[in-house]
């Protein structure tokens, strides 16, 4: 280490500080609790030499070593905690204030936006935040909030992490609101590309939902050009809208999103993390993160698919990601795929987001999360719970469906693009 060096020329300097140097015991301060350090006697009388902090207090060069001596004291200064006011940014444009200690694990932030929000099926969700280089992370719950933010302002977001394969199994309506939150706020940032018949079909679920059944005394000329659907949103798009929502009939709120979620889970890269990089040819791709494996595009086109059953290493190496994958029928030699990400920063947060979504969506148990196939020694590990455990708890929760309010993001309103 680089301390080892200082550690040892601080010991030279006090063995070889000549004895009339030292100052007069009368001068000395008087021992206190916080800086006396206990002698002990070794068998056979003295002490082991090169030890400056076994010395005795009537030798002069044990003077040298007291800022040392105040690091190994058994008495604690207690400091007092620094308190830290984070806003975060909600799924519905909203922002939720609250303060932290700054010691703090990522979780206590977390479980402090759930509560807020009144949500227990947590799982699937997490807070991102932006680092000096204005690149995504998310919070990791385990870590020390002072250690994760660093020279930026605490500024955070709750979005989905893991979005859910099969949205019917979902057990509340909030769940699956705050899930279709998430997917218009993709489509709307252009995250999620979205054709434009399943664009109107979602967006009468959307207006379904916030202004229920359609009223001719209510609902007059064009009622939905004040609220944001889509990007580039046209009269003809708003028209095709207003034109299915006037046929929909008793449907509730819940009903509605339900709908609008079964129709935006077969969008192409429903509940992808997306990050851009490049082939072994050089070619610019989008490599999306999700349950069934990684998938990459060109020119969003899915041209290749790495199923998580197949792939049996994930590494990296500077900003090189490397993929070992299982040989098929086809291919009986197994292979190594690279890809070239802008920074070992970027590449990171690839490999982290494999872990993560390997380890939910695979793993059956949390005591299968220990397994080295995705670590390769890192310290870095998944530890919240599979999505089999989540299914579980979500079957076991007996609460009253918690009342909530659904949002109108009208046109004044912009979505953050963290």
């Amino acid at each position: 280490m680089t301390t080892e060096p200082e550690s040892q020329s601080e010991q030279q300097g006090a063995s070889a500080a000549p004895p009339h140097s030292a100052p007069p015991l009368d001068n000395q301060l008087p021992p206190a609790a916080a800086h006396s350090t206990p002698v002990r006697k070794e068998q056979g009388g003295g002490f082991p030499q090169g030890r400056a902090d076994h010395q005795s207090e009537d030798d002069g060069a044990s003077h040298w070593s007291s800022s040392s001596k105040l690091t190994r004291s058994p008495v604690k200064i207690s400091r007092k905690p620094k308190n830290m006011q984070c806003k975060v940014t909600l799924l519905d444009g909203s922002d939720y204030t609250c303060v932290v200690e700054k010691r703090d694990k990522g979780q206590v932030l977390f479980d402090k936006v759930c509560e807020h929000l009144n949500l227990l099926e947590r799982d699937y969700f997490g807070v991102t935040f932006r680092d000096v280089e204005n690149q995504k992370n998310w919070l990791d719950p385990a870590k020390d909030m002072k250690k994760q933010i660093r020279g930026v302002a605490w500024n955070f977001s709750f979005n989905v992490k893991f979005y859910p394969p099969e949205p019917a199994l979902l057990s509340e309506d909030i769940t699956r609101y705050l899930l279709c939150l998430q997917l218009r706020k993709d489509i709307l940032i252009g995250r999620l590309s979205c054709p434009s018949d399943i664009l109107a079909l979602l967006g009468s679920y959307t207006v379904q939902s916030t202004l229920g059944d359609y009223d001719p005394n209510l609902h007059q000329n064009n009622y939905v050009s004040e609220i944001v659907l889509a990007p580039n949103q046209s009269e003809e798009l708003e028209k095709r809208i207003m034109e299915l929502h006037s046929t929909y009939r008793f449907m509730s709120p819940a009903q509605a999103d339900m709908l609008f979620l079964e129709n935006a889970m077969g969008l192409p890269m429903y509940g992808e993390d997306l990050h851009p990089a490049k082939d072994v040819n050089g070619a610019d791709v989008l490599l999306g993160v999700c349950s069934e494996g990684l998938m990459v595009y060109e020119d969003e086109i899915k041209t290749n698919i790495f199923l998580w059953p197949r792939v049996l290493k994930i590494s990296h190496k500077r900003s090189t990601f490397l993929l070992k994958m299982r040989p098929s029928e086809e291919d009986e030699i197994e292979g190594t795929i690279s890809f070239s990400l802008t920074s070992y920063r970027a590449c990171k947060q690839l490999w982290k987001c494999c872990v993560e979504h390997h380890s939910f969506f695979r793993n059956r148990l949390q005591d299968a999360k220990t397994k080295r196939l995705l670590t390769l020694g890192s310290r870095f590990r998944y530890h919240g719970r599979t999505q089999s455990e989540c299914l579980e708890a979500s079957n076991n929760i007996t609460r009253a469906p918690p009342r909530f309010t659904h949002f109108i993001n009208e046109r004044k309103g912009i979505y953050p693009s963290i």
